[in-house]
């Protein structure tokens, strides 16, 4: 009696575990091979739609990698004409300064001689002007030579030329020899700065003599940054001044700057790739020299297979497209994505044509269906 009801129970679990597997081949969605089989309904209620890949004129996109830098013209090497020793200066480098602002007061004995011999020579035009205009009206008169009036005229050419020598040499320490007097002479000048910018060198600090050769400080005009990249030989075609580029840093690659290409270097380096020198269209103060930089220039690509954005899937790092095989069943094919623009993307498969059906809209619910799909 036994042995009956074991084997009742056994037909009775075989019964079971063939109706489960009944159970599952019924299941309306089914994946086999990377594909799908849905019912009219499911094809209806996740709006899928299927067409044709279409040939288009994409953009390319460039990749280049640079850094900032700050154009010659925009370097500034603080000196001063005839040296001396600093008496105060409260620099630092990473300091931004503005135009006009004091840099450095520097002292000297020659600063007292070089202001008393433009007065003094000031004084000496002033007396032969006096002796020409004399000269001049007894000139007229005939009561003077005319080789006495030569000379007189000499002088004051002369004293003229000199005193504006004198004052050529003080303006280049910036005393203004318009307000120079006796009374306010002095034996120290001021440095001050010639551009809004930021010290990137100080060289000098209290105390110090400086010979005229000697940089005081550097000081970068940031505001006029350029950006340069490298472009390898076999891209140059691809760019020309005036080109558009998007530029990020590693740091925030989110933070996108625009900028044009202004200039590109027809000398190639060691490397066989050429300068390419652009201009951002905008300052931020956040593209400071030396930093890494990435860029993206955009060109005008051949023509390419390309689909709507959204008919390509992204699952597991790999991208694919839903191909029609007929009859609801659809087929997951891999594909190599390329750049996409206004609104279509460029695909690369050697499965896919322009004869072939795929889904170009709601790909991702197919996705989600064909992942959670029963298996056979």
């Amino acid at each position: 009696m036994k042995k009956y009801r074991i084997l009742i129970f056994s037909f009775l679990f075989l019964v079971s575990c063939q109706k489960d597997k009944k159970e599952q081949l019924d299941t309306t969605a089914s994946k086999q091979a990377n594909s799908i089989q849905l019912t009219n309904e499911q094809v209806k209620n996740a709006g899928l739609i299927a067409g044709n890949p279409e040939e288009r004129t994409v953009k390319g996109i460039l990749q280049l990698q640079g850094t900032v830098t700050v154009p010659p013209k925009s370097v500034v090497n603080v000196s001063i004409p005839l040296g001396g020793y600093i008496k105060k200066t409260d620099l630092m480098a990473g300091m931004h300064v503005r135009k006009g602002q004091l840099l450095a007061v520097v002292e000297d004995m020659q600063y007292i001689q070089l202001q008393q011999d433009y007065l003094t020579a000031k004084e000496k035009f002033q007396l032969a002007k006096s002796e020409y205009d004399r000269q001049k009206e007894l000139n007229a008169k005939k009561a003077s030579s005319d080789k006495l009036f030569e000379q007189t005229a000499t002088e004051m050419q002369t004293q003229r030329i000199y005193m504006s020598a004198l004052a050529q040499k003080l303006a280049l320490l910036n005393i203004n020899v318009k307000t120079l007097t006796a009374s306010n002479i002095s034996k120290t000048v001021f440095i001050t700065s010639p551009v809004n910018g930021l010290v990137s060198k100080v060289n000098v600090n209290v105390g110090k003599y400086i010979a005229p050769t000697d940089m005081l400080f550097e000081l970068m005009e940031m505001s006029d940054i350029v950006l340069v990249m490298n472009a390898f030989e076999k891209d140059i075609h691809l760019l020309s001044v005036g080109q558009n580029v998007t530029v990020f840093t590693n740091a925030k690659p989110s933070k996108k700057y625009q900028a044009k290409i202004a200039y590109i270097n027809q000398s190639l380096n060691d490397d066989r790739a050429a300068e390419v020198i652009c201009k951002v269209n905008q300052y931020d103060s956040a593209l400071i020299p030396g930093l890494f930089i990435n860029a993206e220039a955009e060109f005008e690509n051949e023509k390419a297979l390309t689909v709507p954005e959204d008919a390509v899937v992204r699952w597991q790092g790999k991208f694919f497209v839903f191909s029609l095989i007929g009859n609801n069943k659809y087929k997951m094919v891999s594909i190599e994505p390329g750049t996409a623009s206004n609104g279509y993307r460029q695909i690369k498969s050697s499965d896919i044509d322009k004869s072939s059906k795929i889904v170009i809209k709601n790909a991702y619910t197919l996705l989600m269906t064909f992942m959670n799909g029963g298996e056979k």
